[in-house]
């Protein structure tokens, strides 16, 4: 009877263990907008702590040198001390960074942005009477480009006066929003830098108590096998994130320098907001390039067409040395995901979670499928299915 109701049990927990993941899921996507409304509100509440977590696993690599290198230099008894040296010192060099980025790039935005405000009109200008050379012996579609301008000379006032200038009450109380928020932001990012210090300076404390809490939870050879996993996932952030901010880099220093070039040689305008879009927006995987390529491609056309033909020629032959040679050397530990994984990645959770599921969305997919490889690869081997699996696994252990 006993045995009976051991069997009975086992046969029974996997489809109430479907039922429940099915109730589950279907309660999640009834409520969804209830469930993304509290966890909105939790994440308010937590932000510090939430921008020190992050700020803390971004300066853990560079912290982790400063620290190994001062644990050669200093003997053991200072422990204390070289921690609290290793923070004042990465927080300084990630201030320095920011500050000489802010002081050197700002400026030349600005003064960008500011020409080719004042060059916009002389385009406008100088694309009308372009349109009407190549119109005027076209008397049915010069008469049509005649009637768009006019339309818009006359309609432009009236959309200012009848939708812009009400909304200007509305656009104070937005303004004031964004006070708040912006004060918010800075009141999160001041508590996260006093939990950064505290995460930093006690990584140590954290991950051993972390050790402690799945070893009490779970059998040795399974904890092992949950920090294994959780080894894996920190090595493929760090590997990933710290690789593509080095790529991006080199991308934007190559852009720059070829920007400078085109400046002495044929005039070009721009170069460090070019070098910059170039440059950040290759952060984001497989759609990078393209974002940050196009965009800049149209402000080099407003100042040279023949630098734009040149700009598009060099970002093509960028793309292919950054795809083929400065990636793979510098984005050392690879996600190991084919480029359609990598697309339906970057689509769903950007599709989901916005800017940061497309940031983050490759990573947390690796990790994803590395976890349904395994599982797959324990079902093949348990049912002695060995033709599909590589070589090192198909000898059972």
């Amino acid at each position: 009877m006993r045995n009976f109701f051991k069997e009975s049990f086992r046969a029974a927990m996997p489809l109430f263990i479907g039922l429940t993941m099915t109730v589950i899921f279907f309660f999640v996507i009834y409520r969804f907008d209830g469930i993304s409304s509290g966890f909105d509100r939790v994440m308010s509440i937590l932000g510090p702590f939430v921008y020190g977590g992050v700020i803390a696993y971004l300066l853990k690599t560079p912290y982790n040198w400063i620290e190994g290198k001062l644990n050669k230099l200093m003997p053991e008894n200072k422990k204390g001390l070289v921690k609290g040296i290793s923070v004042v010192a990465v927080l300084l060099a990630a201030f320095l960074v920011i500050y000489l980025l802010l002081v050197m790039v700002i400026p030349a935005l600005i003064d960008s942005l500011v020409a080719i405000a004042k060059a916009i009109p002389g385009v406008l200008n100088n694309l009308e009477a372009t349109v009407s050379k190549y119109t005027q012996d076209n008397p049915v579609v010069a008469n049509y480009v005649d009637q768009a301008i006019s339309t818009v000379k006359v309609k432009a006032p009236e959309w200012i006066k009848n939708s812009i200038l009400p909304n200007l009450s509305g656009a104070v109380g937005g303004v004031a929003g964004a006070f708040g928020s912006f004060f918010s932001v800075i009141y999160n990012l001041f508590i996260g830098l006093i939990v950064c210090i505290y995460i930093l300076l006690s990584k140590e404390t954290f991950a051993r108590q972390a050790k402690m809490v799945v070893y009490s939870i779970f059998k040795r050879e399974h904890a092992e096998k949950i920090l294994e996993e959780f080894t894996f996932i920190d090595k493929t952030f760090v590997g990933f994130f710290a690789g593509k901010i080095l790529d991006s880099a080199v991308v934007g220093i190559i852009c720059y320098v070829f920007c400078l070039i085109m400046q002495f040689t044929m005039g070009m305008h721009n170069g460090v907001l070019v070098a910059v879009i170039v440059g950040v927006t290759n952060i984001i995987p497989f759609f990078g390039p393209y974002i940050g390529g196009i965009p800049s491609a149209l402000i080099i056309l407003m100042d040279s067409p023949i630098c734009c033909l040149i700009f598009v020629i060099f970002m093509v032959l960028l793309m292919l040395l950054d795809g083929n040679v400065l990636g793979p050397m510098l984005l050392s530990e690879s996600v190991g995901l084919s480029g359609f994984w990598i697309l339906f990645s970057i689509t769903a959770f950007g599709g989901f979670f916005g800017i940061v599921g497309i940031l983050v969305g490759v990573p947390v997919f690796a990790v994803i499928y590395d976890l349904i490889r395994r599982v797959v690869y324990k079902r093949l081997k348990k049912h002695e299915i060995k033709e599909y699996l590589p070589n090192e696994n198909r000898n059972p252990k």
